[in-house]
């Protein structure tokens, strides 16, 4: 796909017609991008015990054929078009319109915080029995949550039963 997340474009068709943004997220399987502040839609959230409801603007993706990059000379929608530097062998970008070359800017990511935090660590929510019972490596052990030191393994412990079928 020739745009690419970071790209400032406008919209060429559709309900949000002339409106400028930039690319957050270019979903190239679908040849569809979501431009920032452009084909918002509001979804209602029901109410729950724990929080009110509420209403949600988020932008939704549009057809890569409806945005066309605008031109960082003239400010204009222009087409892309690539150029093969001889010497490196490297593909680039430019603007057909002024021949301005088009760098790929280099957007980090967004990280979602309430996907990422586990369960023990956001507020108000319990930690999972494990920790408390003491399975697995995650045990906690005291108030301290420090491992009790390594024992000699007891007669008890390394005695088990033979290893045969039903024994």
């Amino acid at each position: 796909m020739k745009l690419s997340q970071g790209d400032s474009v406008i919209v060429t068709a559709g309900k949000d017609k002339g409106k400028k943004g930039s690319v957050m997220r270019v979903l190239a399987g679908q040849n569809r991008v979501i431009v920032s502040g452009v084909n918002m839609v509001t979804k209602h959230v029901k109410k729950t015990t724990q929080e009110a409801g509420k209403k949600i603007k988020y932008e939704v993706s549009l057809h890569a054929s409806n945005v066309a990059i605008l031109d960082p000379k003239t400010g204009k929608a222009t087409r892309i078009g690539y150029k093969v530097d001889k010497a490196t062998g490297k593909k680039t970008r430019f603007a057909k319109a002024s021949g301005t070359m088009l760098e790929r800017s280099k957007v980090a990511p967004e990280t979602s915080t309430a996907k990422t935090s586990s369960a023990a660590e956001k507020p108000g929510k319990k930690s999972p029995f494990w920790k408390k019972v003491g399975f697995g490596s995650d045990a906690v052990v005291g108030t301290d949550g420090a491992k009790p030191e390594a024992t000699a393994p007891t007669a008890a412990i390394t005695s088990h039963r033979s290893a045969g079928r039903g024994s």
